[in-house]
């Protein structure tokens, strides 16, 4: 077997690797002898089949398991004696191709971008403040005024006053389409909140300034991707009754809004904020702190980076923000999308931390068990509301990148 350096740029490194025909047979007959005492044939007993009927039973189906072996072997060889370890898995690709034959050399090619030496850093020169925050009055405060908020009550409005926005309606409704009722278009003492836009586009508007007793036509047209096919796209006629008009009323802040939110009263209430809102705090603090941290090493490290990996993060910078910017779209049927010169920069900062904070955690064996991964991986999915599945998708891609490290995702 020989390996032969044929590139070696920078970080890019290239060879083939030969496995002669000789190699490769006794590779198979390695794997004959392996088997032979678990073989049983008519006419032999079992382990007692001779090789030379068993190679040429299952010589064949051997091979492409030999050869994997012999190039695995090669490869591990390769990266044992030189201490490369590459960025991605080895582009690997049989010189020939289809047209090998049986007894001849099997020669492979081998590319690579090798991980590049990482400088050591001077811990003692990172400066770090932690801030810590407390839940003030006035904080605990707000929120409860916006629970307050959120648990509001209607209380109907003086007789003939006109309906706002924000106010809530009792309506009967039918609607048509054509002159003909549809099925599901129809209600009675149905509470819709004005500008909640929990209707069709439109609907809601067309009854602001409306009374009690008011009789009023309701004129919309549905969305063309609305989910009743038959109604899709179709001009709709709602003849509304209102039975009532009711404005908004926030609820008191008191013993009983607390046993609304499942407290005992108030003053647990209050507890309950102050502990969640001096969790947040702590959050936002230590992304301050992890920010300074990674700043601070980002400018204490300059070394050359596996292009492959630049690329492949600034592909993926740019397709997370793509998605970002249209949140309507969920699959992938959008076309190429260009990395930019801003995505390559954060990219060759991403990957270059990534690669610090790997051989830190390397050199002090730092090890990350599964469940620490997927508490890391559903903490960092909250950031993406609506693209849970899709970040998910991408970090069981990336796990299979040397440079990720399980518990940091650099930003």
């Amino acid at each position: 077997m020989q390996v032969t350096q044929t590139l070696n740029e920078g970080l890019k490194r290239g060879y083939t690797i030969t496995v002669t025909a000789a190699e490769l047979d006794a590779k198979v007959q390695e794997k004959l002898l392996e088997a032979q005492p678990e073989i049983e044939i008519k006419g032999f007993r079992k382990g007692k089949v001779p090789l030379a009927i068993l190679k040429k039973q299952f010589g064949q189906r051997l091979l492409g398991d030999a050869m994997q072996d012999a190039i695995d072997g090669a490869m591990k060889d390769h990266f044992d004696k030189t201490g490369d370890r590459p960025a991605l898995q080895p582009e690997v690709k049989m010189v020939g191709g289809e047209a090998w034959k049986e007894g001849q050399d099997v020669v492979v090619e081998m590319t690579y971008d090798a991980l590049p030496p990482i400088p050591e850093v001077d811990a003692s020169k990172i400066k770090l403040d932690r801030l810590i925050v407390k839940a003030d009055d006035k904080a605990i405060g707000e929120a409860l005024e916006n629970l307050a908020g959120s648990a509001k009550d209607f209380e109907d409005r003086k007789k003939g006053a006109k309906a706002k926005d924000g106010d809530q309606i009792v309506i009967d409704f039918k609607g048509s389409v054509d002159g003909e009722l549809f099925e599901g278009g129809s209600a009675e003492d149905y509470p819709l909140v004005l500008g909640s836009k929990s209707f069709i586009p439109g609907f809601e508007d067309q009854l602001v300034g409306a009374k009690v007793g008011d009789e009023v036509s309701v004129n919309v047209t549905f969305p063309e991707a609305y989910g009743a096919k038959h109604l899709a796209g179709k001009a709709a006629v709602f003849a509304c009754t209102v039975k009532a008009v009711k404005e908004p009323k926030a609820a008191e802040i008191n013993d009983e809004l607390a046993k609304k939110f499942g407290a005992e009263d108030l003053a647990a209430l209050k507890a309950q904020i102050a502990e969640r809102l001096e969790a947040e705090y702590k959050g936002a603090a230590r992304a301050v702190l992890k920010r300074s941290l990674l700043d601070q090493l980002d400018g204490m490290v300059k070394f050359d980076l596996p292009a492959n990996l630049v690329e492949a993060e600034a592909n993926q910078i740019a397709h997370q923000l793509w998605h970002e910017e249209h949140p309507e779209e969920h699959g992938h049927n959008h076309g190429n999308i260009e990395a930019t010169d801003e995505h390559k920069k954060l990219a060759e900062r991403r990957v270059r931390l990534g690669l610090l904070l790997a051989e830190i955690g390397r050199k002090a064996e730092v090890t990350v068990t599964d469940a620490e991964m997927t508490q890391a991986v559903l903490a960092a999915a909250r950031q993406y509301p609506g693209q849970e599945r899709q970040f998910f998708e991408f970090v069981q891609n990336s796990r299979t990148r040397s440079w990720i490290t399980s518990s940091v995702w650099p930003r």
